[in-house]
């Protein structure tokens, strides 16, 4: 199935918007653990880190959904 076909699917785009949330969530809190034990957060590369683990995830995503292979 052609991955573009996926984007025209919305449950499709809820799952991977959650899978994204939560890879976000994981990547901050991440980060915020490690610069705690620094003791100087770098609000910069947290914001950078959590977004990027979001727009990895979408990409991910791409390749398939295993709770929603039959959609589309």
């Amino acid at each position: 199935m052609d991955s573009l076909l996926y984007l025209r699917c919305q449950k499709w785009l809820v799952a991977a918007s959650i899978r994204a949330v939560k890879t976000a969530a994981q990547a901050a809190s991440g980060m915020l653990g490690a610069s705690a034990l620094i003791e100087s957060v770098e609000w910069r590369f947290v914001l950078s880190a959590t977004l990027m683990a979001a727009v990895v995830s979408y990409l991910t995503s791409l390749a398939g959904l295993p709770e929603h292979d039959d959609c589309c």
